[in-house]
């Protein structure tokens, strides 16, 4: 497993993700869709690339947006894998 990024490293690695933003030990992300329906279909997709990386976001719904934040929890912050699902993740949109 990979190990936690240096600030460094996390500065480095953030221009790659730009629809995401440090929050502490995360990094996270908000879209906003046309309706409940077309989020929910944005939440499976996503589902599916975690479930392929076996790294899960955390994800908020909140009718037509939805709010995903990563971390690598058994690291206790960031590591290559955050940044790695959130290029993915971004891929979908």
């Amino acid at each position: 497993m990979p190990g936690l990024l240096s600030e460094m490293e996390i500065a480095h690695e953030l221009p790659s993700v730009p629809t995401w933003a440090r929050e502490a030990s995360a990094i996270a992300c908000r879209r906003v869709f046309r309706d409940f329906a077309e989020a929910m279909n944005y939440v499976n997709r996503v589902a599916v690339l975690a479930e392929i990386a076996d790294h899960h976001p955390d994800i908020d719904i909140r009718w037509n947006t939805i709010r995903l934040s990563l971390t690598t929890h058994s690291k206790g912050g960031l590591t290559e894998k955050d940044f790695a699902l959130a290029r993915q993740i971004d891929a979908l949109v």
